[in-house]
């Protein structure tokens, strides 16, 4: 019986996370992928790329509602180690109310310097991000991806999820390698999670 109170909230929690998610999707379809949030099985995977113990902080793309950020802190990411770039301004408000300590940043994700600004130039350990690529042009997607591996040391992965059967970055069309990481069926639409990164330096 004492579990009653504790699971109540947390399904309460999990259907404010969705209606503000449709919400978002109805408003700007084209930047966010999905009509529900990303699992926690889903967002537990990603988290699992990062590093606590390098030392240097983490970025995530596209938080959305806020799922991934809540399972990058979970493992040991300190709130002012984590850096949130998100496009809506909703989810930005609900983010920075959630999560006070991270250092939630509204912005372009395409236009990373200038979104960033004075954090332009900090490297981070990793990168997560649920930016729904397949809805932008491959040219596009792959500047993306270049720019995000510009800040993170070379061999560092950057962990991406796509509803599509291939990867979002085609190989062989930057300095970067394309690895396929894990099939999530427990999400909604299943989801894979791709990792590129920058060959190691020899």
């Amino acid at each position: 019986m004492g579990r009653g109170p504790g699971l109540r909230k947390s399904l309460a929690e999990k259907f404010d996370d969705e209606l503000k998610f449709f919400k978002g999707w109805i408003d700007k379809p084209k930047t966010v992928g999905s009509i529900v949030p990303t699992s926690s099985v889903t967002a537990r995977k990603m988290a699992s790329i990062v590093n606590p113990d390098s030392g240097l902080p983490v970025l995530e793309v596209g938080p959305g509602t806020g799922v991934i950020t809540r399972a990058i802190l979970a493992r040991g990411i300190k709130p002012q180690n984590l850096y949130a770039v998100e496009y809506s301004t909703d989810f930005v408000r609900h983010l920075r109310t959630l999560y006070p300590g991270v250092n939630v940043i509204e912005g372009d994700a395409f236009n990373l310097d200038a979104t960033l600004g004075e954090h332009k130039d900090v490297v981070f350990d990793s990168v997560v991000t649920g930016v729904p690529l397949l809805n932008f042009p491959v040219d596009q997607r792959i500047r993306y991806i270049e720019s995000l591996l510009d800040r993170i040391p070379a061999g560092r992965p950057i962990v991406q999820l796509c509803y599509g059967p291939l990867s979002p970055i085609p190989p062989g069309r930057g300095n970067y390698t394309v690895e396929h990481f894990h099939f999530v069926l427990r999400n909604i639409p299943p989801t894979r999670l791709w990792i590129y990164r920058r060959p190691a330096r020899n």
